[in-house]
């Protein structure tokens, strides 16, 4: 049996000296690159770029209660390829779709406030 946590939950003790423990380590950009064109395989390379980049300075800012994770990044791409957003606008001071990838209010103010602090706007 395979069980994933994530982290979400606390398990009893009783169950987890029975466990097993293998812990995945998350993608680097190369690894998340290829796991996205599973997701979107003919998406534009400029693009992919400029959203991993974004992705991953996102996940480095200190205090997010939940950094995005590979599913939010590939709901992002979704949002900005429907929406033809420009590769070059995804490290402004106003990530578009910002809510796509932080799902926690204090992250996304903590992110805005960083962001314009970083471009000072």
């Amino acid at each position: 049996m395979i069980i994933t946590s994530n982290n979400e939950k606390e398990m009893p003790d009783a169950f987890l000296r029975r466990c097993v423990f293998h812990w995945i380590e998350f993608p680097d950009k190369a690894l998340m690159a290829r796991i996205v064109r599973v997701h979107h395989p003919d998406v534009e390379d400029k693009l992919l770029a400029g959203a991993l980049e974004a992705f991953y300075t996102l996940r480095a800012v200190e205090g997010l209660r939940k950094p995005p994770s590979t599913s939010e990044l590939i709901d992002w791409l979704s949002a900005l390829r429907l929406s033809g957003i420009d590769p070059a606008k995804l490290l402004g001071a106003k990530i578009p779709f910002l809510g796509t990838l932080l799902k926690k209010e204090q992250d996304i103010d903590n992110v805005g406030r960083r962001l314009k602090a970083r471009t000072g706007s």
